[in-house]
């Protein structure tokens, strides 16, 4: 089940947890793809958040909101790129999409197998995805007070398997938000330090939260009959012998 769009504006705009959360998520995402120039960029669920940092370099951005959900204006003060779908039916042409980014979709959706099939269909060759989900073994997803203790929480494992059942090819994983899910003022001013420990020490690597790189890997067509063609390239002569002189020219005078 989505949550409602007014809940997730909320936090991510006007609770500092919730701006402290989009920037260390955001940060991470810049990191992967530090290059979108000429790029179509498209955000799923509630991904507005994390792309303002693709508007200046890409060559079109938009942020798909589901139906269960609602929509927002976005981005602020300027023109709207938002836009309401359903989960499974992208106003989307097919193999559009350079790069995907999917938040507070996949966990929440109650299609999620379909709605992978879409993200599989508007990716074009070689394009990218990441998908960010509530991790299994992190506090984040037992805590109610943000919008990662809703849905379905995932762990590595269970992630991966279902994104190679959809034809995936995962590239890269992330486990981020070392953070407590807590707006107490004491473990905000230790935030920025508890991220930098957990990416380097392995007591801190259970992160609130799964980044899963993902690829769209589309092998090269195939001609039938063609193989075969090429190995039997005579075949119009089979059964035909070796040739043989006329009988008058065999004869000697």
């Amino acid at each position: 089940m989505h949550l409602d769009v007014t809940d997730l504006r909320s936090f991510y705009y006007r609770k500092a947890l919730g701006r402290a959360v989009q920037r260390v998520i955001r940060d991470e995402l810049r990191r992967m793809w530090p290059d979108t120039k000429g790029q179509m960029v498209v955000g799923f669920g509630f991904a507005a958040p994390l792309l303002r940092p693709f508007l200046d370099d890409s060559r079109r951005v938009i942020a798909l909101m589901p139906g269960p959900q609602g929509v927002m204006h976005w981005p602020a003060g300027q023109p709207n790129v938002s836009v309401l779908c359903e989960d499974t039916l992208w106003p989307i042409q097919t193999g559009q999409v350079d790069r995907l980014v999917m938040l507070h979709g996949l966990e929440t959706s109650d299609h999620p197998g379909a709605l992978l099939e879409e993200a599989w269909r508007v990716l074009g060759p070689g394009g990218r995805a990441v998908f960010i989900v509530p991790n299994r073994a992190g506090l984040w997803s037992r805590s109610d007070r943000t919008p990662f203790g809703y849905g379905r929480p995932f762990s590595r494992t269970q992630l991966e398997s279902q994104l190679r059942r959809h034809r995936f090819q995962v590239d890269h994983v992330v486990s981020t938000l070392y953070q407590p899910p807590s707006d107490r003022r004491g473990w905000r001013r230790a935030a920025g330090w508890m991220e930098g420990v957990g990416r380097h020490v392995p007591v801190f690597k259970t992160g609130g939260v799964l980044m899963v790189e993902a690829s769209k890997q589309v092998a090269a067509p195939t001609r039938p009959g063609l193989s075969d063609a090429v190995k039997r390239p005579f075949e119009v002569l089979e059964g035909m012998g070796a040739p043989k002189p006329e009988p008058s020219r065999l004869r000697r005078p």
